[in-house]
């Protein structure tokens, strides 16, 4: 087996511990209403309005955890459950979401650049691997260089995404507490919810940069 392999594993470890607590938590908030009986687009759009953003549409989107804000077209996009839900959960993660629609209209330095590399990123990133594994099989360093310069664009995403997620929950939170869409006793219920969220991030860097470095070491090697 190669040796740089187990590089991997710690990050593999907490990756697999992340996704398994993000789950756990989704599973148990969102099976948990929130007193006021909010649901997770009327707590979106309350804080929308209230940070000058109505016109700023809600759209119910298909899938499970699929809740995202779309910079390009300004618009929010949320899952049915979160849609309709009036759990910890769907009021939390649909917090987040106006969390980046804030960052979005304040002009947040870290989710500009995240915004603008995106598509750059994007193409960078399904490039990588091909290159790396082409320039493995042919012996040429050239590719392989490349195809490192590449996946650590990739990194580097994920560098700038960290403090704009945990921004996003952070800016979440205090909408919810100062908006009182829940109340004092609920928000330790929702930190842990976003917490939980936030970490997959986390895990996600943790990965790549552990990837990182075993594509430079074997790089070296050979």
């Amino acid at each position: 087996m190669d040796p740089t392999f187990f590089i991997l594993i710690p990050a593999m470890i907490f990756a697999f511990f992340a996704q398994a607590k993000v789950s756990s938590a989704y599973a148990k908030y969102s099976g948990v209403a929130n007193r006021k009986g909010i649901t997770g687009a009327s707590a979106a759009q309350t804080i929308l309005n209230s940070n000058g953003l109505s016109d700023v549409p809600i759209e119910m989107t298909p899938g499970k955890m699929s809740d995202h804000y779309d910079p390009k077209n300004r618009i929010m996009r949320l899952s049915k459950e979160v849609y309709e839900g009036d759990s910890i959960a769907s009021v939390s993660i649909a917090a987040h979401e106006a969390g980046h629609a804030i960052q979005h209209a304040l002009g947040y330095k870290p989710i500009k650049v995240r915004n603008a590399i995106a598509p750059i990123v994007s193409i960078a990133s399904n490039l990588a691997w091909p290159l790396l594994i082409a320039g493995i099989i042919l012996g040429f360093t050239g590719l392989v260089d490349l195809g490192i310069i590449l996946f650590a664009s990739a990194v580097f995403f994920q560098v700038v995404t960290l403090p704009v997620e945990f921004n996003a929950s952070t800016t979440a939170i205090a909408q919810l507490e100062g908006l009182q869409i829940i109340l004092p006793e609920e928000s330790g219920s929702a930190k842990k919810m976003l917490f939980a969220a936030a970490m997959t991030y986390v895990a996600a860097l943790a990965m790549s940069l552990a990837n990182l470095l075993r594509l430079v070491l074997l790089r070296n090697r050979n």
